[in-house]
């Protein structure tokens, strides 16, 4: 019994520190919002002296919160939309053909995961701009095929728990093949759905490197209006970081409405 307390206890303990580890980030963001640079340069530990409320003032009109905000969450909730859909339509499709060029093609997106961006990021962008797409529909674009390699290879893995018999019974009933997808297959992948979903939601939200290519002023996204916060010979880390406790706001609200489909979602892959 005294083995099993202490057992107890340890496991505790360790979750109590990993918990304050986690939680030191914030604390360290949230504390120093309310600083003076001064204040900042003298002690980052340390709670302020008073709160500098008007450098959330300040960040907020800097950062052009609502027009930045929308960037994010349209090229965001647009990407993933279009990913999500042609992604669980090429990995239905690779699954249910077994012919050697469907093999072929399911290769090809699987060796497509492992070129690193910055390999393509020159041709790519030139061809882009001649092609006049270096704007948010074209970085859609981009999204949609630097996503969609690691997103068909997790929709084909779960496809082969689906009986390929579901699809016979439906085409019996007069179902064409978009019907068999859309209103039987597609709702059985709700599951790996919501992990796709999160994979490419928290990739899209904070990539700063290729909307920094592709993107003007106007229709530049949350990261890349923080980089305005860092200059060549100044770094308003004050403003920086209340920029920043500005930006989590709407990612907590959005988890918190969506937390239910999220958790829903993940418990149920986990237990097929």
């Amino acid at each position: 019994m005294k083995k099993e307390s202490r057992g107890l206890y340890f496991i505790e303990g360790l979750g109590i520190l990993l918990g304050l580890l986690w939680i030191a980030p914030f604390y360290l963001m949230i504390v120093n919002a309310f600083k003076t640079k001064r204040e900042i340069f003298s002690g980052v530990l340390g709670l302020p002296e008073s709160l500098q409320w008007s450098n959330f003032i300040q960040a907020f009109q800097d950062l052009e919160f609502f027009k930045s905000l929308f960037n994010s969450v349209m090229i965001t909730v647009l990407s993933v939309v279009i990913i999500l859909f042609f992604s669980a339509m090429a990995g239905y499709a690779l699954a249910r053909n077994k012919s050697k060029l469907s093999g072929v093609l399911f290769l090809i997106f699987v060796a497509a995961m492992l070129i690193p961006f910055q390999s393509v990021m020159i041709p790519l962008i030139s061809l882009f701009g001649q092609a006049e797409m270096l704007h948010a529909g074209g970085l859609i674009f981009m999204y949609l095929g630097f996503g969609c390699s690691l997103s068909i290879f997790l929709y084909h893995g779960a496809m082969t728990g689906i009986s390929k018999s579901l699809d016979e019974a439906a085409i019996m009933d007069g179902a064409n093949r978009f019907q068999v997808f859309w209103h039987v297959i597609f709702p059985l992948l709700k599951p790996i759905s919501v992990t796709v979903g999160i994979l490419n939601v928290i990739w899209i939200w904070n990539d700063y490197l290729l909307p920094s290519l592709v993107l003007s002023e106007e229709n530049a996204t949350i990261p890349l209006k923080m980089f305005y916060f860092f200059g060549q010979y100044t770094k308003q880390w004050h403003l920086a970081l209340a920029g920043l406790t500005i930006a989590i706001i709407p990612v907590i609200i959005g988890y918190f409405f969506a937390q239910k489909q999220i958790i829903k979602g993940v418990s149920e892959g986990a237990v097929k």
